[in-house]
């Protein structure tokens, strides 16, 4: 059975996510912060809780212990942070944001990836976002080019984070997709899809077999341009 971790799964994308793949047939590790909200989220959807908190080495660690053999590692958590103007960033607001949704990652993927690399078929997916991408927001008139500045530098270094893993590790499948304007506490549910319609994308690449692409940016409909 394929073993896999989804962090910050225990509500939104996450754990919707969780719930399709349990359905595929894995056996789903539901990692979130707060343990009974974790709980609960495992209990719902027949998978198993660790505590994990991706801004916190120890708590990282201790999940990757706890978990052992591991084929999938999909890399959810994130928040969006405060929506400031360029002029009003500053440094502060970047390190809270970055220490999630660029750091964490960084953290578990280097907690998890002597598991990962034991696995005959290991994936990973980061859960990026359509405004990390660099090429929409650079385009003449684009509405994007100084929207959520600080969200969405996260996202596109994690997308660069991706493709230098794909890189590093040739034997595993490594991507970053783009759910889509999705209705989560992320914005308030003002999205316009479902999250079923959101975590599809996360399951397609969470279950690509070893011909799979890697090194890529997908959303549903296809590549995403970097």
């Amino acid at each position: 059975m394929t073993v896999t971790l989804i962090t910050g799964a225990n509500k939104g994308l996450g754990f919707e996510a969780a719930r399709q793949l349990v359905a595929a047939g894995h056996q789903v590790w539901i990692g979130a912060r707060d343990p009974d909200r974790g709980k609960q989220a495992a209990d719902a959807v027949n998978a198993q809780f660790v505590q994990l908190d991706v801004t916190d080495d120890a708590s990282v660690a201790a999940a990757a212990h706890s978990v052992g053999d591991l084929d999938v590692l999909v890399n959810n958590a994130g928040i969006a942070g405060e929506r400031t103007e360029p002029a009003q960033t500053t440094a502060a607001h970047l390190r809270r944001v970055y220490e999630t949704n660029v750091f964490g990652p960084v953290r578990v993927l280097h907690a998890f990836l002597p598991i990962l690399q034991k696995s005959a078929r290991p994936v990973v997916v980061n859960v990026s976002s359509g405004l990390g991408s660099i090429s929409t927001a650079a385009e003449p008139g684009s509405p994007w080019a100084a929207f959520a500045m600080v969200y969405s530098s996260a996202k596109a270094a994690l997308d660069m984070l991706t493709v230098k893993y794909a890189a590093a590790f040739p034997d595993m499948r490594v991507n970053a997709v783009d759910p889509g304007f999705t209705a989560t506490d992320l914005n308030q549910h003002r999205g316009s899809q479902t999250v079923a319609e959101g975590a599809r994308v996360i399951v397609q690449y969470a279950t690509i077999g070893p011909a799979g692409p890697s090194g890529g940016f997908f959303s549903s409909t296809g590549p995403v341009p970097w």
